[in-house]
């Protein structure tokens, strides 16, 4: 479950990003953030995340109202929920297999765990046969893919995704939003953000639509 009541985020100078952003999205659903770059959809994410805080306002995550959450109970927090960036974000310097199961190391599984956890998120995704290759030896589509697993292996209830399709051609593209709504189907809350309008107009879920950090007009399910 995801709630923002009225949440404004400003930053030092006196530039507003957010204003007044206000939507429920029920747990289980799926939706689309969209907008054009500067909209504010990857700030949005930020503070559902909580790798930055709202100004104003009250977000609601799991259940959890975030700003009551304390900086050390975020590690608690972030592990019922899955981020995937656009830039992927892994470390080149360990194979797949080792990027995904990061977050299962940081909170202290184990390696019978680790190895069952991340080769069933691997295999979600489509790439078993990779875990052993280093991230440079793969396509960009692949590295996405990467990211994706990395997000799941924790098997979090919440998803969030920050234009994850933004570098990826068109077909597989449409993979991975797939993959998301393939998640969804399993009872995972998704919010994915992206400026990819022909593909959204595909998907029959609700469109929450930023314009100059506000909310416009929102589609609602097909």
């Amino acid at each position: 479950m995801i709630v923002c009541r009225h949440v404004n985020k400003s930053y030092p100078g006196g530039y507003t990003a957010l204003h007044d952003i206000h939507f429920e999205l029920p747990q289980g659903k799926m939706a689309f953030l969209t907008g054009h770059s500067g909209a504010g959809k990857s700030t949005l994410l930020k503070l559902l995340a909580l790798i930055e805080r709202s100004t104003r306002g009250q977000i609601i995550v799991n259940g959890c109202d975030l700003a009551k959450l304390s900086d050390h109970q975020l590690p608690y927090f972030r592990r019922g929920i899955g981020v995937i960036f656009q830039d992927h974000r892994l470390l080149m310097d360990r194979t797949v297999f080792d990027n995904v199961a990061l977050p299962l190391v940081i909170a202290g599984y184990s390696h019978i765990d680790i190895k069952k956890r991340v080769q069933a998120a691997l295999d979600k995704v489509g790439l078993l046969k990779q875990a052993q290759r280093f991230p440079i030896a793969i396509s960009g589509g692949e590295q996405q893919r990467v990211g994706i697993a990395r997000a799941i292996v924790n098997k979090p209830t919440v998803l969030l995704a920050d234009e994850p399709t933004g570098n990826l051609d068109p077909e597989i593209s449409a993979d991975v939003m797939n993959l998301f709504a393939d998640f969804n189907q399993v009872g995972v809350t998704v919010l994915v953000a992206s400026h990819n309008f022909t593909l959204i107009e595909r998907m029959p879920y609700p469109v929450i639509r930023l314009e100059k950090g506000r909310m416009q007009q929102a589609r609602q399910e097909q």
